[in-house]
């Protein structure tokens, strides 16, 4: 019986060993990826406004004075954003699309970019 203890032992031990979940950290905390009261306050100070969404879907609508600049022509079209910000990185720019997605990988291409206020505004219907 003591032989038949020490292999119940060891399958336990080691069992539960190999079925353990891989520790993972806790997820950090969500980083807010859309800040439309923000934008629009922004917008009102006279921050740039670029309009992340297809050349089709700014033709539709847009927001006044937003500059149509497709999410994937941003790092093709950095020293026209740039121009748009007269140099000056650290101006107030706001970045929107549909719905935030486009608008957060934009934002995410501007601060690698080194524009230092990159609000992403969300959709257009955030906003109006």
């Amino acid at each position: 019986m003591s032989a038949m203890r020490l292999v119940l032992v060891a399958v336990l031990l080691f069992g539960g060993c190999s079925k353990s979940e891989p520790q993972q950290s806790p997820p950090a905390p969500a980083a807010k990826t859309k800040d439309p009261a923000t934008a629009r306050n922004l917008i009102a100070s006279g921050a740039v406004v670029i309009d992340v969404r297809t050349p089709d879907e700014y033709a539709a609508d847009h927001l006044p004075n937003a500059t149509n600049i497709p999410v994937e022509d941003v790092s093709a079209r950095l020293s026209e954003i740039e121009a748009l910000v007269s140099g000056n990185k650290a101006k107030p720019i706001v970045v929107y699309c549909a719905a935030g997605g486009r608008a957060a990988k934009a934002k995410a291409t501007l601060d690698g970019a080194g524009f230092s206020h990159v609000v992403n505004g969300g959709g257009l219907d955030d906003l109006q």
